[in-house]
């Protein structure tokens, strides 16, 4: 190999990167291929999940590989695991090369594909789309590489688009209108989500979320793909449009786009699998403190809710200081349902109706006690 590189340890598994990497935020393409040392709580949530799937032989395919660092991770910390590391770059292929030889691996295999080509002549039971970007322009692909039943995972790192910046760019990549503010980023992942579903409808298959998430710079969602047009129509039934009055910090959904309802298309459903979850374990992970404050945040968002409140946005709007959020959660609990949320350390879920929530608010508020 041509290039300088230098070994880390990332969760149990040795790993060959360039010298010249990114080490935070989206990154840039710096270096002879790109690897970026901040998604190693990525590369862990693969591996958590797939080893808590508990099956006895699991192919993957990694769309996009890159150094191969997910694919020789998977392949020597998930047993059972058959991977094909796919990058159309030679030299990327050079360095999952290397990577296979550093952990001796025998179960994982490189490919040097165009992808859209890959998958169509090879299917896999857990394909893994983490593109440069958006993962628009490889999702149908990456699509007809999974086997039936078969697990997708996509990532989208542009989230300018998704979380409202650019709206534009969001109605063209995505067919939605994105929200501005508080609840961004859980419209960037339900958005996301919602392209899943309507591109997995066109080949009448449908989907179950296994883990969904915002991270960093990134989204990232996983789904138990389901076959058939009933399962199709049934995902299709959980995409609806929503309406936020900031005036009043109204949220209402609707399966209908109307005057009141232009937000959207959002999924609406669940982002995760909880009996899953349950069986996920943080046990030799790169960073294993992240992952448990993560996997308790997960397991614990209420399931049935949708579009968070924020401690700012209610102090804001009722002009007066906010409780510990902690402490708000537990009284609200005791008029109903609520959780934190993984989006912000400021934002919650709940279901008691909104006058309530106001009221509650300001009665905790720190200036009600003056």
């Amino acid at each position: 190999m041509s290039h300088e590189g230098s070994i880390i340890t990332e969760g149990g598994t040795r790993i060959l990167v360039p010298q010249l990497h990114s080490t935070h935020g989206p990154g840039k393409k710096i270096g002879p291929v790109f690897f970026n040392e901040q998604m190693s709580f990525n590369r862990d949530v693969s591996v958590m999940l797939l080893r808590a799937l508990e099956r006895d032989r699991i192919r993957v395919g990694d769309a996009m590989a890159a150094t191969g660092s997910r694919s020789v991770r998977i392949a020597n910390e998930v047993p059972g695991t058959e991977v094909v590391a796919n990058d159309i770059s030679a030299e990327a292929v050079e360095w999952i090369d290397a990577n296979i030889e550093l952990n001796g691996l025998s179960n994982c295999t490189s490919s040097k594909r165009d992808m859209h080509i890959l998958f169509s002549e090879s299917s896999f039971d857990y394909v893994d789309l983490d593109p440069f970007g958006s993962p628009m322009p490889f999702l149908q692909s990456a699509i007809r590489g999974c086997a039936r039943k078969g697990i997708l995972a996509v990532t989208a790192t542009d989230m300018a688009p998704l979380a409202g910046a650019h709206a534009v760019k969001c109605r063209r990549r995505y067919q939605c209108e994105p929200i501005r503010g508080y609840m961004c980023h859980e419209g960037g992942l339900r958005i996301l989500m919602c392209n899943v579903a309507r591109e997995l409808a066109k080949f009448d298959r449908g989907m179950r979320p296994l883990l969904s998430f915002f991270a960093d710079h990134y989204y990232r969602t996983y789904v138990q793909i389901e076959e058939g047009a009933n399962a199709a129509d049934r995902t299709l039934a959980q995409l609806g449009y929503m309406e936020y009055d900031m005036d009043t910090l109204e949220r209402s959904t609707s399966d209908v786009r109307d005057e009141k309802h232009p937000l959207g298309p959002f999924w609406l459903g669940p982002l995760h699998d909880r009996a899953l979850l349950d069986r996920m374990s943080p046990e030799g992970m790169a960073d294993e403190r992240r992952c448990v404050k993560y996997l308790n945040l997960w397991r614990n968002e209420l399931e049935d809710q949708v579009f968070v409140y924020d401690m700012s946005e209610l102090s804001s709007h009722l002009k007066t200081s906010p409780p510990r959020i902690a402490e708000f959660v537990e009284l609200l609990n005791q008029h109903g349902r609520a959780s934190l949320t993984h989006f912000s350390p400021t934002e919650f879920m709940t279901d008691v109706p909104l006058g309530e929530l106001k009221a509650l608010f300001a009665e905790a508020s720190p200036d009600s006690k003056l």
